[in-house]
């Protein structure tokens, strides 16, 4: 059973779509994971690009961020996180996206949305495009300068980021990684 962990939310259960194709990140590690970006959580423009159940961002709207964009193509997992967010009540902050993640990015770009200052990734692990979305953030502009992107994956890919990212930080748990990049523009 998921729950929120911290915040104006803490202890509200969330619901994930059943099935492999899902894998929820463990509280441990969520709680982990949110002590070492708390500094970057207030009032923060977040996107969760592989939503899954949408804990992660529904977590760091728990904790203070001002809004976050939830992407999921499947359409099991994007009912399951619509129903997380109409029961912590995010309706005014949370928007919901089921598609796939390049259509998200092209429609948000569209709407010339405010840049992104936090993104979680957390692709299912046969969907190794990590670099491909890093690389379409930046290239959309939707990012902001010092904006921090949270990578989860398998401990045994490995990841490789243009100059525009620095790796700040990296954890290991278990068979799954999580890396710490800051993103600034070229030339800064």
């Amino acid at each position: 059973m998921m729950r929120i962990i911290a915040g104006e939310r803490k202890g509200a259960q969330l619901t994930a779509p059943r099935g492999m194709d899902t894998r929820p990140t463990q509280a441990k590690v969520r709680e982990s994971l949110f002590s070492m970006i708390q500094a970057y959580v207030p009032e923060a423009r977040v996107l969760d690009l592989f939503a899954g159940s949408g804990a992660l961002a529904l977590e760091a709207l728990s904790r203070g961020a001002g809004s976050a964009v939830l992407v999921d193509r499947d359409r099991e997992a994007a009912a399951c996180i619509r129903r997380n967010i109409e029961k912590l009540r995010f309706e005014a902050v949370a928007t919901l996206y089921c598609c796939d993640w390049r259509q998200a990015l092209a429609q948000i770009q569209a709407l010339k949305a405010e840049p992104f200052d936090l993104v979680f990734l957390d692709p299912p692990y046969p969907l190794l495009e990590l670099e491909q979305c890093c690389q379409a953030l930046a290239e959309r502009q939707l990012l902001n300068d010092g904006a921090m992107l949270v990578l989860e994956h398998r401990a045994d890919v490995t990841v490789c980021l243009d100059e525009r990212f620095s790796l700040v930080k990296q954890r290991a748990y278990g068979n799954t990684e999580i890396h710490f990049y800051q993103y600034q523009p070229r030339g800064e």
